[in-house]
């Protein structure tokens, strides 16, 4: 999760993600000067970039969302942008194949024009508001930063304001750039995230650091090298008693998921579970790049494939290898894409569709009892950190949390960093309609109806989802009349349940293990196969 943090969905493509119309002439490849992002000595994003006159070239890879940008971005003289042509590929992906996304933003005074093409051709012209000045950002381009630095040395200020246009979601920051030295500036994006950032006299960003999440800016040659990411590898293990087969899931809303099935070897029919993820535009193992080798459904799947229990787990629609589009999805549309995938379970001879369940990891746990309440014959659901309370009120315990325990926002400056943060969620509600439904969905009503057995897993030190929302998601389905309903704190466990005494989110990447926890694991593993029989 380089640079911003993404505590919420926010789409195919981390919401708005745009790229240039067919009939646009295609992003020039970025060649010249290359930024790598780092935590240790792990590449977290490569940016190779040439900026001439008039004009900003980018190609840009995040690994943490396996994410491919090939950017153009029109300036003028003073580093204002009047365009952007983007074009999204997956990271995987070579960068001269057929784009998922491509669209052209124009920008004129307090609007943007976007022209959205998707991938079978259609397109959409969409009008959103901004500010004027706004400058158009891809997470984690630091390239496009150097415009904010150019603006500061240009105005001969010691600091600026500046609006800042997240094609992700098409909210608007307000965002500081402050000179700390005639050689550095600190850019703050949010309450407590700053870039410290070296700069030469032509306002180049030369390295620098992001103290709250770990991770070092480097400046180097570019290096078409650097740019190739290899496929994910969704294989069993050597020697193990499964077999993991690619599928694809056909759904009623034409599009399809791409998946891996893992089957027990030997005579079925097998149990088997469907795995859903948490927010943000997820692939199927639930990969957090920025937690070193934390593939929580993968290590599920391959504990369940040994206990003779098969899994499905799918990318999510508009991520990975999944068709769809998620840019205006909600909740409940990815519960209906977890019914197709017991659906095609259903269908599969190996499968014993009398002995499917869910395991629901974070917004994943609020998926499931949906799921649930339409289908009360699924044997077991499995609710990993699920949410007891609306969205709002998370993400006010989410970012007070943040600001109270971020060492660069002083005490009295809290309440209207908290301000700021609301103001911000408001903003993104108003153009993300997954956003605008998880503030107002109510978890609560929907666990009143579950009448399936469910087993409800919380860490005691998570600081996404509180432990006190277990008992009360218990209760609830409890309260409806279902007796069958197990509630598990796991002490010093995070929102990832790996052992962690604070639970803060910003030192997850500096967790010693990727792994879940055994205990975790034991009582999942355990309880299912007890379910499942």
């Amino acid at each position: 999760m380089p640079f911003l943090p993404r505590p919420i969905r926010s789409g195919p493509v981390r919401g708005l993600v745009l790229a240039c119309l067919a009939m646009v002439p295609s992003p020039a490849r970025a060649q010249g000067d290359m930024l790598v992002v780092l935590r240790g000595p792990d590449t977290i994003a490569v940016e190779q970039f040439r900026r001439t006159p008039g004009r900003l070239d980018i190609e840009l890879v995040d690994r943490s969302s396996k994410a491919r940008f090939s950017m153009a971005l029109t300036l003028t003289p003073t580093a204002h942008v009047t365009r952007l042509e983007n074009q999204y590929r997956r990271a995987d992906a070579a960068p001269d194949t057929r784009p998922l996304q491509a669209a052209v933003l124009l920008f004129a005074g307090d609007s943007v024009i976007a022209e959205i093409t998707s991938q079978d051709g259609a397109t959409r012209t969409q009008r959103l508001g901004t500010r004027a000045g706004a400058i158009p950002y891809v997470n984690p381009s630091f390239a496009i930063l150097e415009l904010a630095v150019a603006r500061l040395q240009q105005s001969a200020l010691d600091s600026l304001r500046l609006p800042v246009f997240m094609v992700a979601g098409g909210s608007t920051l307000s965002t500081v750039i402050r000179r700390t030295a005639a050689d550095s500036v600190v850019f703050s994006f949010a309450p407590g995230l700053d870039a410290r950032l070296a700069v030469d006299r032509d306002g180049r960003i030369l390295g620098g650091s992001i103290p709250a999440q770990g991770l070092t800016i480097v400046r180097g040659v570019a290096n078409r090298a650097a740019l190739f990411v290899p496929p994910p590898d969704y294989s069993a293990p050597a020697g193990a008693p499964y077999a993991a087969e690619e599928v694809t899931v056909p759904t009623p809303m034409g599009h399809t998921l791409a998946g891996t099935l893992t089957l027990p070897r030997g005579a079925g029919p097998f149990p088997a579970i469907v795995t859903i993820t948490g927010s943000g535009s997820q692939e199927r193992d639930e990969e957090i790049p920025m937690v070193k080798g934390y593939r929580p459904f993968r290590q599920i799947a391959d504990t369940l494939g040994r206990m003779g229990i098969a899994v499905l787990r799918m990318d999510d629609r508009g991520a990975g290898k999944s068709g769809g589009n998620a840019r205006t999805a909600t909740s409940e549309d990815f519960a209906r894409d977890i019914e197709a995938g017991v659906a095609y379970l259903r269908g599969r001879k190996e499968i014993d569709g009398r002995r499917i369940g869910l395991v629901g990891h974070s917004e994943g746990g609020l998926i499931a009892p949906m799921v649930a309440v339409k289908d009360p014959t699924l044997r077991a659901i499995v609710l990993m950190a699920g949410p007891a309370q609306t969205g709002r009120t998370i993400l006010d315990f989410q970012n007070r949390y943040a600001i109270e325990h971020s060492p660069g926002i002083a005490a009295e400056a809290r309440d209207s960093a908290m301000a700021a943060a609301r103001q911000q969620v408001d903003s993104m509600a108003a153009s993300n309609p997954w956003v605008k439904y998880f503030l107002d969905y109510d978890p609560l009503a929907t666990a009143r109806k579950v009448r399936v057995p469910t087993l409800i897993l919380q860490g005691a030190t998570d600081q996404q989802v509180t432990a006190v929302q277990a008992e009360a998601l218990g209760e609830a389905i409890r309260s409806g009349g279902n007796r069958n309903v197990t509630v598990r704190v796991f002490p010093e466990t995070n929102h990832l349940f790996i052992l962690d005494p604070s639970g803060n989110p910003s030192g997850y990447s500096a967790l010693g293990t990727g792994q879940i926890r055994p205990e975790v694991i034991a009582a999942l593993t355990e309880w299912l196969a007890r379910t499942l029989r």
